[in-house]
């Protein structure tokens, strides 16, 4: 009898080191989906007035794993276009600024222009495997008459690779896989009633994919520490009991 109680305590002991691994691991595995979704070029601020001045900052995280990223073409939306761009120098890279004539003319406060740039490239520099890079530009003002401008870019690698930034989300669909960094305009009016209102409002996820990816990880570390602790302490009273 002694040594089947002492067989069971052991089986179930087992049990709950084996539960806290696949929970460990679970979590571990949820946290892996939500790498990618996280490594897209991004923009900050995601959002901004029409009509306002705004320093827009892309975010570019290198996702190769043995190749340096070396180049960023960034193209700038010319269907609304932003008539004063300037772009931030960034130690160790090369600027080059594309044009085009306009249609069309706009007016602004500070004149009429017939000219706007319609593609940035960075290139000379180097992005390592695990690192990113921020490249910044000044626009004024931003265009209004638009609720979102699309900024699709090329990301280019030292082995040659390619990747294509230009896919733009649908609604109802789920993310594409490689999304163009898209700011979302507002009307100056909406955001300075509104602006007080989120102040008393709790931040919410960058995106429900990351946030529930997130909070399953949690869950999952959560439930592998309780099956430690608890295979911990099925040890010790059985080392207690002369096991």
């Amino acid at each position: 009898m002694l040594r089947t109680a002492k067989f069971r305590r052991i089986v179930s002991v087992r049990g709950l080191v084996r539960a806290a691994v696949a929970g460990c691991a679970a979590s571990a595995a949820v946290l892996m989906l939500a790498v990618p979704a996280l490594a897209h070029i991004t923009v900050t601020p995601d959002s901004a007035p029409g009509g306002s001045a705004a320093v827009l900052t892309f975010h570019v995280p290198n996702e190769e794993a043995t190749a340096d990223t070396t180049k960023l073409d960034m193209k700038i939306p010319t269907d609304h276009p932003i008539v004063n761009l300037l772009v931030k120098p960034v130690p160790g890279w090369t600027v080059s600024v594309k044009t085009i004539t306009l249609a069309r003319p706009v007016v602004t406060d500070d004149g009429k222009f017939t000219q706007a740039v319609s593609e940035v490239i960075w290139s000379g520099g180097e992005i390592a495997p695990g690192q990113f890079q921020d490249f910044s530009v000044s626009a004024d003002p931003l265009p209004t008459g638009v609720s979102a401008l699309a900024f699709k870019a090329l990301q280019i690698y030292s082995n040659g690779d390619v990747v294509r930034w230009i896919d733009l989300s649908a609604p109802g669909q789920p993310e594409p896989g490689h999304p163009a960094p898209v700011l979302t305009l507002t009307s100056a009016t909406h955001t300075a009633g509104t602006t007080a209102a989120a102040a008393d409002v709790p931040a919410a996820p960058r995106s429900g994919a990351d946030g529930t990816a997130r909070a399953l990880a949690v869950a999952g570390l959560a439930v592998g520490l309780l099956g430690l602790a608890a295979a911990a302490v099925a040890l010790r009273r059985r080392r207690a009991n002369g096991g």
